[in-house]
């Protein structure tokens, strides 16, 4: 916690396919939540976890994504093109926590 203030920032976007930068976060968060109200997949990452990855959730099976996943930026994050999160015009939400 970089302020010594746990902050958590929350919102959505609409997935490209593409790697998806969210620079609204105003800190580099410590933990990321992700959703994808369409597909009905949750995603994890945390920073004992390695950039670029993510636990999800999807139709009920856990796995662990290890590219494609979830980039911590200075000011936000990265959604990674992995192709049950970040599908064309499907609505992510996200939680950002410091």
């Amino acid at each position: 916690m970089g302020s010594g203030v746990s902050r958590t920032v929350t919102g959505a976007v609409y997935g490209t396919g593409a790697a998806l930068p969210v620079r609204t976060v105003g800190f580099r968060p410590r933990r990321v939540v992700l959703f994808n109200s369409s597909g009905i997949v949750d995603g994890v990452w945390q920073d004992s976890m390695p950039d670029d990855s993510m636990k999800k959730v999807t139709g009920g099976v856990t796995s662990y994504a290890t590219s494609n996943g979830v980039t911590p930026l200075s000011d936000g994050f990265s959604i990674g093109a992995d192709a049950d999160m970040n599908v064309a015009d499907e609505l992510i939400h996200w939680a950002a926590h410091e």
